[in-house]
């Protein structure tokens, strides 16, 4: 018979499912494929090959088969995979529309915790789609609309790092301590049971809520240990004849659990409802072994009695395969320790004990339907006696306590049947039940009285099934616990990498590095950690520490290409031509379609004053990566150095539409005009630069250079005053301020000046050339002739200057700096 048209594309969608998982996407293509042409008119046959031609890189392809759907919004994760490739392939404005229709059919609701060995989202969540739609926004140049969806993807995941970033990257001024923090809306959008406990397994369609209790399901074929399981999962609901694991599971015991599997294999017994073989019917019947949180326990309806002739297997004793030579009273003390351990709930609520049964009072020996007695609880086992690994078993099942009891052969019914006599009303916990006549007076009643052990035949599997809730309930109270704190401790580590990142991109170095200090020792010594503490100590100008942290990223990441474009330029700074280049052909000889590399190499021959060579490695690295601001930036300084000032203009305007706040190409463009005299322009990208990067004193010390060629002294002072402030031991800058200081007149504060500028660059002949300058204005013509001679053999090449100083001494000649210029 013809499989039906459903289950087919069923098992197709199953098998591209498997190969994605599996990353073997050309298989996952191939059958989408064939589901395509079995079922067309199904809405996930084009989200499914689209997908795996995205995930093959093919995002034409993608782009086109999700268009038809995703373009009209009716299907939210064929409008997710369309916007996606509407995001690489440049079509920022269909997947905005695309996006913005499919926004009712968003999931509310969170998709973190459900991701597991055996489980996934089936669609992307409101976070990854308000991201995603920051991220076109952006692109599209709506920086508003961009910076709404961003805080809109963090506010239901606080985890969304990418939003996080970019919106440092737009320059927007968030708090990280009100971002990573479990608000209202991100734990309103998890489900209780992934709040309760992200370690909890996730199943689309059977789902184990622990706010409610479930029906057991059965089985007619024999269970198997699920080994997919997650293994941070403790507390997993199962139905059938599968094996209920506890919290106090091991996985040292998964040799005991493949001779449980193959013991089972060998039990033929039925399963079905119709069929009592079981202690408690299990039709319409709550799964003891799964935590109920806010509801109490009811008691399981009183089991059909048996026959004495027939002895059926209850499904603790259907799950466990039986051992030779096992004694019956060994399990029967585990057994009473395991209700000893649960007394509490029978006393609080011996209401829940009670249920009337037939035939029950009035008999002596009062038996359960296996035909074994009601035993004693007891307050706790004695210290000494050994426990069997049959009895671990039992506690991890829970209420099924009295699997094993009897068997010692693998015909159950009949060793049963001839260890039933044998055992009388009353037990203590470390008999063997060998001897049991008389032991009722033995002196161990008082858990039988003060329990009211008064019950009928039925009554003692319902307390067994009772029991392991509130053991289980309080373990998965404290698992909730647990995963909060863990959720807790994830958002303080993210803050302090939120809190670095964005003082590195409000270019507030030392609070960077500061903050990144604070983090644990190993996700220090990662290589995003070491490149951004790198990079604030370049954006600092320190370019040997910054090197330092850059030679441990490589030894770390030799493969690393992102953020190598700075390593080069670092080296370039250092003048370190032979490390340079041998980091440039390593880069390229890594990947030749890496703009990074292309970067590295132009550096490299930047350096070695081949500019031609230089500009083709940048244009090449912008053809690879045409929003790679850095490397028109660095084509803009190649362009200078040749004096092509309109091609350098171009290269920095092209820089700053890749990334506005590239403040790098500001910088560029205002020494361009700063060199074609148009001061005035200048001004304005210097400061431009300045707001972007408030902190960079050469920036500050720029915009007084063009202030002080403008003759606006004052104006140019408060800037290379700032500048000081910023980086006390630059030389360059204190040498600006104490020239302007000596044009204002002002020569006491001149003169500190050049005292600590002479300790920072003793062997600069232009400070002590600045020097004689000074004392000259003092009349101090010694002390003015000892620095005029010491910057003339500093610099032979200035003599001519120096000499005409030294000779106009005795004149009254104004100051003259043109040296300096």
């Amino acid at each position: 018979m013809t499989p039906s048209q459903p289950a087919i594309a069923g098992q197709l969608r199953q098998i591209i499912y498997y190969h994605l998982d599996n990353t073997s996407y050309d298989n996952a293509l191939f059958f989408a494929e064939r589901l395509a042409a079995h079922d067309p008119r199904s809405v996930e046959s084009p989200y499914l090959l689209s997908l795996c031609h995205f995930r093959l890189g093919d995002h034409h392809s993608a782009h086109e088969i999700s268009k038809a759907i995703g373009l009209r919004g009716s299907n939210a994760p064929c409008s997710y995979i369309f916007a996606q490739c509407c995001l690489v392939l440049g079509y920022y404005k269909d997947g905005i529309v695309a996006l913005e229709k499919s926004r009712s059919l968003w999931s509310r609701k969170s998709s973190l915790g459900k991701h597991t060995v055996c489980t996934r989202a089936q669609q992307p969540d409101t976070a990854s789609v308000a991201c995603l739609l920051g991220k076109l926004y952006r692109a599209y140049d709506d920086k508003k609309k961009a910076i709404l969806n961003f805080e809109e993807a963090l506010k239901f995941n606080p985890f969304m790092w990418d939003a996080f970033t970019s919106l440092c990257d737009m320059g927007v001024n968030v708090r990280t301590a009100n971002i990573f923090k479990p608000n209202d809306m991100f734990l309103e959008s998890l489900s209780m049971d992934q709040f309760y406990g992200v370690l909890t397994e996730q199943k689309e369609g059977s789902t184990t809520n622990l706010m409610e209790p479930q029906p057991r399901k059965t089985s007619n074929r024999p269970a198997i240990f699920d080994t997919g399981a997650d293994p941070f999962d403790s507390q997993r609901s199962t139905g059938g004849n599968e094996v209920v694991l506890g919290t106090n599971f091991l996985s040292g015991e998964n040799d005991l659990m493949s001779k449980i599997n193959a013991a089972r294999s060998r039990i033929t017994f039925p399963a079905e409802p119709g069929i009592e073989i079981t202690e408690t019917p299990t039709a319409g019947q709550n799964d003891s072994n799964i935590p109920r949180i806010g509801h109490p326990p009811e008691p399981p309806q009183a089991p059909a009695r048996k026959t004495k002739n027939i002895h059926p297997l209850e499904s603790g004793l259907a799950d466990i395969p039986p051992r030779m030579g096992y004694r019956v009273g060994t399990k029967r003390t585990q057994r009473l320790q395991d209700k000893s351990q649960e007394d509490p709930l029978s006393e609080s609520n011996p209401g829940l004990l009670r249920p009337s049964a037939p035939g029950g009072s009035g008999i002596e020996r009062k038996r359960t339907v296996s035909g074994q007695p009601v035993h004693p609880r007891q307050p706790s086992e004695e210290s000494g006696a050994p426990q069997r690994r049959s009895a671990r078993i039992n506690m991890f099942r829970g209420g099924n306590a009295k699997a094993n009891s009897g068997a010692s052969t693998i015909g159950g019914s009949r060793e049963l049947k001839k260890a039933r006599p044998q055992i009388s009303k009353i037990v203590r916990p470390n008999s063997s039940g060998s001897n049991v006549v008389g032991r009722a007076i033995s002196g161990n009643r008082k858990p039988l009285e003060e329990n009211n052990m008064d019950v009928d035949q039925a009554e003692a599997p319902r307390i067994k099934e009772i029991h392991p809730q509130p053991t289980i309930t309080k373990s998965a109270e404290s698992e909730a616990v647990k995963n909060e704190e863990v959720l807790r401790y994830l958002l303080e580590l993210l803050k302090k990498f939120g809190s670095g990142y964005l003082a590195l991109s409000q270019y507030r170095c030392s609070d960077a590095l500061a903050f990144y200090n604070s983090l644990p020792r190993p996700h220090q010594e990662t290589p995003w950690v070491l490149s951004q503490m790198g990079r604030a100590h370049y954006e600092q100008a320190a370019y040997t520490e910054a090197e330092k942290y850059y030679r441990r990223l490589r030894i770390l990441a030799q493969t690393r290409q992102e953020d190598m474009e700075v390593y080069s330029t670092i080296l370039w700074f250092l003048k370190r031509e032979t490390d340079l280049s041998f980091l440039a052909h390593e880069l390229v000889d890594l990947s030749w379609h890496s703009p990074q590399a292309w970067c590295a190499l132009g550096n490299a021959w930047s350096l070695a004053r081949d500019h031609e060579q230089a500009l083709r490695c940048f244009k090449r690295a912008t053809q690879l990566n045409p929003k790679f601001a850095y490397a028109f930036t660095l084509q803009g300084h190649e362009h200078v150095a040749n004096e092509e000032y309109e091609k350098a203009l171009t290269a920095y305007r092209q820089a700053i539409s890749a990334d506005r706040r590239h403040y790098n190409a500001y910088y560029g463009i205002g020494r361009v005009y700063e060199k074609l005299g148009n001061y005035d322009k200048a001004y304005i990208h210097f400061h431009s630069a300045s707001v972007i990067n408030p902190t960079n004193a050469v920036l500050i010390c720029c915009i007084g250079n063009v202030l002080e060629k403008q003759r606006q002294i004052v104006k140019a002072l408060q800037f290379f005053t700032k500048a000081t402030e910023l980086a006390p031991h630059a030389a360059q800058t204190r040498y600006k301020k104490a020239r302007a200081l000596l044009a204002l007149n002002q020569l006491d504060e001149a003169q500190k000046e050049l005292e600590i500028l002479k300790t920072l660059a003793p062997d600069e002949a232009t400070v002590h050339f600045l020097l004689g300058k000074l004392y000259k204005s003092l009349n101090d013509k010694g002390a003015a002739v000892r620095h005029f001679t010491i910057a003339l053999n500093l610099d032979p090449k200035a003599s001519q200057q120096i000499k005409e100083a030294i000779e106009s001494l005795e004149d009254d000649d104004s100051y003259d700096d043109s040296m300096m210029t």
